[in-house]
């Protein structure tokens, strides 16, 4: 079973005006849902969309306990029909085949959002507008998610505390030998030596600048913005015996200085933001010296899709990740064009990787719901959290979503052939 608090804990209220009004416009729209199934159980009613005989397609069912359910989609949109989740206004026994169901339906959900109330539109590109990733705003937004407390974060990820996808050499391989793997895979990129300093944007909780520098010898500079990350670093770089090697800094990006032999960055670019793409590519081309190498992973958008996107919120950026936005292989590779002297030499995408990632957090957060509990996370933040992961799973399963590994290369370098 895939999602929290699925049974029924009482028997749908009867709508009012507003909620049947809702219903009938919400139901009607739906008849034109273009591909899957959907199967809605209200009460006594059951109410099917699309083709359940179609074998190809996604199929996915949900159980209304709210009649306010349809009031929230109907003004709402998708973000109002997360919030009636979260609220426990309906479940269902499938909530990834949910998401996937909206992801190849895009199009017609992006309708859908865009005839929502001209007021909670507004809203929510304000809330959005407020959040931009300026140094001051992306120390707050970072703090909202990363700060929650590094014993959550402990419950779920691997052993070595990697919060973005790993990359899994096997199908039998498991989530902390995956991690590994993937740590390996970017040292090996980026041609990793004992001579090399590398300057890591986005340390996390200090796993990749320990791996670099145990297994590959070389220096390291780490830098964050999350306070929370930034002392779990330094106490584990301490413990590891690491304190000569590997420096962590509570830095933004847009103040570090000096020269480098490699960079990397790992899925943090989603939190920098389309109007400082110019000013961060520049500023790590900056940083690299004339024979340097650049490693980006990023969680990437479709082309087509960026500029909509772009203009929108969704439930990531309205409870997640305030300030988020999410890049595409095109306004990466156009900003590095115009405002660098960086050439891509590699690019390898592994979205099937991170829909696999996400599925093992979700079934170890599930497992540890007593732990997450005596945190201090009530039933509202577990359904969100539950609906954060199914989100973003469905979305890479559905390739709506993708994550790449992008190698940039500064002109005097050279393949070295260790990679």
């Amino acid at each position: 079973m895939n999602t929290v608090n699925s049974s029924a804990v009482k028997a749908p209220e009867k709508p009012g005006l507003i909620d049947g009004f809702a219903k009938n416009q919400l139901l009607k729209r739906l008849q034109q849902m273009p591909r899957g199934y959907l199967l809605i159980e209200d009460g006594d009613e059951l109410h099917g969309f699309g083709n359940p005989a179609d074998e190809i397609d996604v199929k996915a069912k949900i159980v209304i306990q709210d009649p306010g359910t349809y009031r929230d989609i109907a003004f709402g949109g998708s973000i109002g029909g997360a919030e009636a989740y979260m609220l426990g206004k309906w479940t269902t026994p499938n909530l990834v085949d949910v998401v996937r169901l909206m992801s190849v339906n895009i199009d017609f959900l992006n309708e859908m959002d865009d005839s929502k109330s001209l007021l909670q539109r507004v809203g929510d590109k304000v809330f959005h507008l407020l959040n931009r990733n300026t140094e001051k705003q992306a120390r707050d937004n970072i703090s909202r998610h990363y700060d929650l407390s590094n014993d959550f974060f402990e419950l779920f990820l691997d052993p070595e505390m990697m919060y973005s996808a790993a990359i899994f050499p096997r199908a039998d391989a498991d989530l902390d030998e995956a991690a590994l793997h993937k740590l390996d895979v970017i040292c090996r990129k980026l041609e990793l030596k004992p001579s090399d300093h590398l300057l890591e944007i986005g340390t996390g909780w200090g796993g990749l600048a320990i791996y670099a520098a145990r297994h590959y010898g070389c220096r390291v500079t780490t830098t964050t913005i999350s306070r929370e990350q930034y002392d779990t670093a330094i106490r584990r770089v301490q413990e590891e015996g690491l304190d000569g090697e590997v420096t962590v800094l509570l830095e933004d990006y847009r103040n570090l200085s000096g020269r480098y032999d490699k960079l990397v960055s790992v899925e943090m670019i989603e939190a920098v933001g389309h109007e400082f793409y110019k000013q961060y590519f520049s500023g790590c081309a900056a940083l690299l010296k004339d024979d340097g190498l650049m490693l980006l992973q990023a969680i990437t958008i479709p082309d087509q899709r960026y500029q909509y996107a772009r203009k929108s919120v969704d439930f990531i950026q309205r409870y997640i990740f305030p300030g988020g936005s999410l890049p595409s292989h095109e306004a990466i590779i156009s900003s590095v064009r115009s405002n660098t002297d960086l050439l891509m030499v590699g690019m390898q995408e592994i979205g099937e990787d991170y829909a696999r990632t996400l599925e093992v957090w979700r079934e170890r957060f599930i497992a540890k719901l007593d732990e997450v509990k005596a945190l201090g996370f009530d039933d509202y933040f577990i359904r969100m959290w539950n609906y954060y992961l199914c989100y973003c799973q469905g979305g890479f399963e559905e390739r709506i979503i993708g994550t790449s590994q992008i190698l940039f290369a500064k002109p005097d370098w050279r393949r070295t052939g260790q990679s």
